[in-house]
């Protein structure tokens, strides 16, 4: 399990990330990126300039977040 505290070590530039939305995204969305094998980095398309905040995958599934209503398999 990688240790949280490293999260933001880790490089995200070449990250993919994907837009969560029951509907259409007029307003913008919450966006998932999977950084490494136990880390996610979260971010809002409305905000693009704000850096996204990272969690492992323990801490994505206590904050009830689901990678695959992104279409990330975990």
């Amino acid at each position: 399990m990688l240790d949280g505290s490293k999260l933001y070590d880790l490089d995200i530039s070449g990250a993919s990330f994907t837009k969560a939305c029951g509907g259409p995204c007029t307003e913008g969305c919450v966006t998932l990126a999977r950084i490494g094998d136990d880390a996610w980095a979260l971010g809002d398309s409305k905000r693009p300039d704000v850096e996204p905040l990272r969690f492992t995958s323990e801490e994505l599934a206590v904050a009830g977040i689901d990678p695959a209503r992104f279409g990330v398999t975990v």
